[in-house]
């Protein structure tokens, strides 16, 4: 603790000793965590509801006994909060959905509706409206055993999957994670299966109003979406009737695509959800559990899986590409020599995971090559922008044995970002101009991510690489002339034309909220938007864009918290004046001290007060181990609706933050 005192101390030496310290430390942890491969992977923790879902998935398989199952009964009751229900992020005072499911997968364990957790859960979820009101997924998992009716399920016709490409509507104007999980259920709400499972079970006692009253249909809205009530009350007469055209053609369509997509490693579109659904599919087409493709799936599950010694649960997704880039960026930004054997390793794996294989992405870009990176390990599929710009910079960061080769795999990647630019001047995740927003509105879309339209934070990111790009490039004295020798100096990076940049300032200019800041599609939430989006006016429009740089760096300033740290709650995605306001975690306080020296940066004042007392924060509440420990989830899978907690985030933003710091000090 000497080292922590010294570090918030009134002279500047016991600052930078302080500052020292903690850096010194935070990369001795880092570095430590690397697998011997070359790249960094930490937990990505989301809610209940994932595990619960592969409890029922190995329990429709018959797999259940093959897996550590028993373990996961432990791990839901350690999960479940005093007030009896289950959350959807850290501190959200229990969400309706997230509990019913955890309460299925317990009973489904053999857990008894009588044992006092579950009498508390009942309770929980019976103040909350009970199964009727939870969302359509929930109620997906439920009729598939039996617990909800498939009448109060939307129907989605088979032949959806026959609409071709150039048809306004068809399955590519779906966003990737939507594609990858809905294709698969056409098979299954086509075939709307019923399956008994060991313990049968009856979750009758969850109905507020009682199964014998539910009204088994689909809610209606009051507004002009209650059309889509009417359309699929239409759809299911036809079902009724046996009428539905290409039933059958659909059916083969979509069991054929979703054969063509999974991986040799046996996942589909690197989520749990287009992996279960995949499995599901195959469920209902009665494929063998021996199946080669079935086995692969399930083991492609299981690597999802974490366990400890009393514990077992399921990863939504796993980020080894993101978090080694971004661990990559911290080391080299705290000042550790860019051709340091782990980088030099680091930056190896990252050139093999390059994806030089056509996937989804090319239904809409006919202009882009391959040559982009996937979050995870094996998603061929689904590469996209974010992880691919970030992995640009990281690799321009260090130094490695063959640079013509590192050189080569960036050009690729900007060459591909490029071609990924929105109509409206911005970049999505995964797809381009996958933007219509009415799919939002169908009965099915109740969780709002039915699209992937270009974003401030993504769009940031890639004028941040452009920026970075631009600055090594100016740094190496790079030429126009090309060298053949493989050591020389490179030739100068692939950068985006400038009218190309101008679109995507125009769509940040107007996309800054009246508060000054912006809005984070994939963290939490506008502290995040901000940081990325002032890192970027910084490197590529500090001269053109000083009044949108201030107005940002001002609402930074305005959202510090009287410890020195900034917070943001996600429920500022729910509600927009919680803007900035949450408690104090290392992530949010890293992300909003990065974009402010960087708005110091293209302004040339820093605001130094603040950044101090900032930086205070992160000194006072590291541990002796080099590492930062928060329970709020800070990373956004759907805005309102599913949350991630990076376990990766609160160690390395933080050195990033210091190691800039220093600097400037």
């Amino acid at each position: 603790m000497q080292t922590q005192e010294q570090g918030v101390g009134n002279s500047a030496t016991a600052g930078l000793i302080g500052v020292n310290e903690a850096i010194a430390r935070s990369q001795n942890y880092l570095l430590s965590l690397q697998y011997p491969e070359g790249y960094w992977w930490a937990e990505l923790e989301s809610n209940v509801t994932i595990t619960a879902e592969v409890v029922l998935l190995h329990k429709l398989w018959g797999t259940d006994k093959t897996r550590p199952l028993h373990k996961v009964e432990a791990y839901l009751r350690s999960q479940q909060r005093e007030h009896g229900g289950w959350e959807l992020f850290y501190g959200d005072g229990g969400e309706l959905s997230t509990s019913v499911e955890a309460y299925m997968a317990l009973r489904l364990l053999g857990v008894p509706a009588t044992d006092p957790a579950l009498q508390k859960a009942r309770s929980f979820i019976l103040r909350r409206g009970g199964i009727s009101k939870t969302r359509i997924f929930t109620k997906f998992h439920l009729g598939l055993i039996g617990c909800y009716d498939w009448r109060g399920l939307p129907s989605i016709p088979s032949w959806v999957m026959l609409l071709p490409d150039a048809f306004p509507v068809n399955i590519y104007e779906l966003s990737s994670w939507a594609r990858g999980s809905t294709v698969p259920l056409l098979i299954v709400f086509d075939r709307k299966p019923v399956y008994i499972t060991e313990p049968a079970i009856s979750l009758d006692e969850l109905y507020t109003e009682g199964r014998t009253n539910v009204r088994f249909e689909l809610p209606r809205q009051g507004d002009w979406t209650d059309l889509f009530v009417h359309l699929d009350s239409a759809f299911k007469l036809a079902e009724d009737l046996n009428l539905v055209p290409f039933r059958q053609e659909g059916i083969d369509a979509a069991e054929k695509w979703v054969l063509e997509r999974q991986e040799a490693t046996g996942d589909w579109g690197g989520i749990i959800p287009a992996m279960l659904n995949s499995l599901l599919a195959l469920r209902a087409l009665n494929y063998d559990v021996a199946d080669p493709i079935v086995e692969r799936g399930l083991k492609a599950v299981d690597n999802f899986a974490l366990e400890t010694d009393e514990h077992y649960w399921i990863q939504p997704c796993i980020s080894p590409v993101w978090d080694t880039a971004l661990v990559m960026r911290s080391l080299v930004d705290s000042g550790l020599a860019p051709d340091h054997p782990a980088l030099v390793r680091g930056g190896k794996w990252l050139l093999e995971k390059q994806i030089l294989d056509y996937g989804d992405w090319a239904v809409k870009n006919r202009k882009g090559k391959p040559g982009a990176w996937a979050f995870e390990f094996d998603n061929r599929f689904y590469p996209d922008v974010d992880d691919s710009a970030v992995v640009v910079m990281a690799l321009c960061a260090v130094q490695l044995p063959n640079e013509a080769l590192k050189q080569a795999a960036i050009d690729r990647a900007v060459d591909w970002i490029a071609t990924m630019q929105c109509t409206p001047g911005g970049w999505a995740a995964f797809d381009l101009n996958n933007d219509q927003d009415w799919l939002n509105a169908i009965p099915y879309g109740d969780l709002k991510a039915m699209i992937d339209p270009n974003t401030a934070d993504v769009t940031a990111r890639v004028l941040e690489m452009v920026g970075k790009l631009e600055t090594r490039q100016k740094a190496e004295g790079r030429g126009q002339k090309a060298v053949s020798t493989q050591n020389a100096l490179p030739t100068p990076y692939s950068l985006l034309p400038t009218p190309a940049v101008d679109r995507a300032l125009a769509y940040l200019r107007a996309e800054q909220e009246p508060e000054g800041c912006w809005f984070g599609r994939w963290g939490v939430n506008y502290i995040y938007g901000t940081s990325g989006v002032l890192a970027a006016l910084s490197l590529v429009a500090a001269e053109t864009h000083q009044r949108e740089i201030e107005r940002g760096a001002s609402w930074l300033v305005s959202c510090q918290n009287a410890d020195g740290g900034w917070g943001e709650t996600c429920f500022s995605y729910n509600d927009p004046s919680l803007k900035g306001q949450g408690d104090s975690t290392a992530s949010q306080t890293a992300w909003a001290l990065i974009g402010l020296m960087a708005a110091g940066d293209a302004t040339g004042t820093y605001a130094m007060d603040t950044l101090d007392r900032g930086i205070q924060y992160l000194l006072q509440t590291q541990q002796p181990d080099g590492t930062w420990n928060e329970d709020y989830f800070t990373g956004t899978g759907f805005p309102c609706h599913f949350y991630l907690k990076y376990h990766l985030y609160q160690q390395h933003f933080p050195l990033t933050a210091i190691g800039r710091y220093r600097l400037i000090k």
